[in-house]
């Protein structure tokens, strides 16, 4: 799961070494931080957040074929 937020930041950015991804493990509830340059946080997010909400999406639906929760957070 975590490769894949990863992938999918890394095709979004201009600067794809500065992409990293921290796993907080619960119970029932993984959370994944996704940290991006300053300049390219803009194209993670989106237009009204609709990119962001969109990897969202793509990570709630693998996340329940294994049979957990998973909650994606951009973080500056």
């Amino acid at each position: 799961m975590k490769e894949l937020v990863e992938a999918m930041a890394r095709a979004l950015v201009d600067s794809p070494d500065e992409v990293s991804v921290q796993e907080v493990d619960g119970e029932k509830t993984t959370v994944f931080e996704l940290r991006v340059a300053s300049t390219d946080l803009g194209k993670v997010i989106g237009k009204q957040g609709k990119t962001a909400r969109a990897m969202r999406t793509i990570l709630g639906a693998a996340g329940t074929k294994i049979g957990k929760r998973c909650v994606l957070e951009i973080l500056e």
